[in-house]
């Protein structure tokens, strides 16, 4: 009989790969994604196009008011989003792009979904080489989320269940991210990155996440499938 495991979705690149390795592995896949008052909701659309093409068993989208505790670019529209040029990649800060406690909230959703599916296994895509200085994509934390879903549980801690949460992508580049998709069939046109997408959903190509989208697609050899715009689009 097959395992079941949750995937976290959110519509990007590496969230795609990592349910992609999953099923690779033979697990049966639920998917769970995040309405969170993110300004690039769009991501959301895509999540359900990837999960259809991914054959996923169920897809949960659960609605967070993540905008209302702001703190962050992705869901506070008075702070910008950073661009090329700012600066701000020199620095060994972390960037206004951060979301309070996101990885550490979508986890703990992850983990009760698990629990009443008896599933022992969660898969995120977190990824700590290119990641964009975010202290919740790093090993440590994901090993410290892993004890805490073992002790913070009624499976974990009666021993009926012992939680794994999977990070397949955690020491790949963004070129070798792309390098296995494709060669576990995804397809990454279905796939959405920008932080700042313009008002019809073409990438900006100038966001963080926009650039090191580029830059792995360009080390992998390939050209990124997806629209951007024509600032972005003449560079690539």
């Amino acid at each position: 009989m097959k395992k079941k495991a949750v995937v976290l979705c959110s519509g990007g690149m590496d969230s795609a790969t990592a349910m992609a390795v999953a099923r690779r592995e033979g697990y049966l896949i639920y998917a769970l994604s995040f309405a969170y008052g993110q300004r690039h909701a769009v991501e959301l659309e895509k999540a359900k196009q990837l999960v259809a093409f991914l054959g996923a068993c169920d897809h949960l989208i659960l609605s967070l008011d993540l905008d209302k505790i702001g703190g962050s670019a992705l869901t506070d529209y008075r702070l910008a989003v950073p661009k090329e040029g700012d600066g701000y990649e020199q620095s060994r800060s972390i960037p206004s792009t951060y979301v309070p406690a996101r990885n550490t909230i979508f986890l703990s959703y992850s983990l009760a979904w698990a629990e009443v599916l008896k599933a022992e296994d969660i898969f995120i895509g977190v990824n700590v080489l290119d990641y964009s200085g975010y202290p919740d994509c790093r090993p440590e934390y994901i090993a410290a989320f892993e004890t805490l879903a073992r002790l913070g549980t009624k499976a974990g801690t009666e021993g009926h269940i012992q939680f794994r949460i999977h990070a397949p992508l955690i020491s790949l580049t963004k070129a070798d991210i792309i390098r296995k998709g494709i060669e576990l069939g995804v397809d990454f046109a279905l796939t959405h990155s920008c932080y700042d997408p313009l008002t019809d959903g073409r990438a900006c190509g100038t966001c963080d996440s926009c650039r090191l989208r580029l830059k792995g697609f360009a080390e992998a050899g390939m050209k990124d499938p997806v629209e951007y715009a024509e600032t972005a689009r003449s560079e690539k």
